[in-house]
């Protein structure tokens, strides 16, 4: 009978301590943010071939045959093997549209894509590797991505404006409210960033007389912090 005494008197103390650990301190919480402009420096461009034939070895030769001369044109042009990735490769049969009434599918022929991903580290000749590619017989061209390659250094210095900016506007309301603020208890992050795509699609015919303006990226970060309460 003594034990459970003991037992139950031990329950009774140690509760009303759990309960005050599971209640949160007194904070007052905010959100700082802060966006940082760069010029993209990186473009990436998306094309390559299609070939159509009879047969499907009509179809892969025909377009084997016209994407080497692609990457030839690509490698007089100055762009590095490492900068070109080949980003898609298909061959698909065709078949002629559905007749009244069903009946089974007639293949017409065969056709025969394939994409190269070229990199380029100086963006103003962008509109030129497109002339390039067109050039020497690419007429499908996917788009274009530019972005900034060194954008973890510029975040950096957004997220030190962000904290700055968020205990700009804790101070303000711990004033206005006739308190002190404490340390941070806790801090969330928010990032928004990424290269700015170009996805007009466009064909052979039209790409020559498609500008390609490279405009500017724009990173945000957005914190939340929790700052605590001094008590008095």
């Amino acid at each position: 009978m003594r034990c459970a005494l003991i037992l139950c008197a031990a329950v009774a103390v140690a509760t009303p301590g759990a309960a005050r650990a599971e209640t949160p301190p007194p904070a007052v919480t905010v959100t700082g943010e802060a966006t940082v402009s760069a010029a993209p420096d990186t473009a990436t461009i998306d094309g390559g071939v299609a070939t159509e034939a009879k047969t499907a070895k009509e179809a892969a030769e025909a377009n084997n045959k016209a994407m080497g001369a692609v990457l030839l044109a690509l490698k007089a042009a100055g762009v590095a093997e490492k900068d070109m990735q080949t980003s898609r490769l298909s061959l698909l049969p065709q078949s002629a549209p559905n007749r009244v009434g069903g009946g089974p599918v007639q293949i017409t022929g065969y056709r025969a894509s394939n994409h190269v991903v070229v990199t380029l580290h100086e963006v103003t000749k962008a509109a030129a590797v497109i002339d390039t590619l067109v050039g020497a017989g690419a007429n499908e061209i996917g788009g274009i991505a530019f972005s900034v390659s060194q954008a973890s250094k510029l975040l950096d210095d957004a997220r030190g404006q962000a904290i700055a900016d968020a205990r700009r506007k804790a101070e303000l309301l711990a004033k206005a409210a006739g308190i002190s603020l404490g340390a941070p208890l806790s801090i969330t992050e928010e990032t928004t960033a990424g290269p700015m795509p170009y996805q007009r699609r466009l064909s052979a015919p039209m790409v020559t007389a498609a500008p390609v303006a490279v405009g500017e990226e724009t990173l945000r970060v957005v914190v939340t912090v929790a700052y605590g309460i001094k008590q008095p």
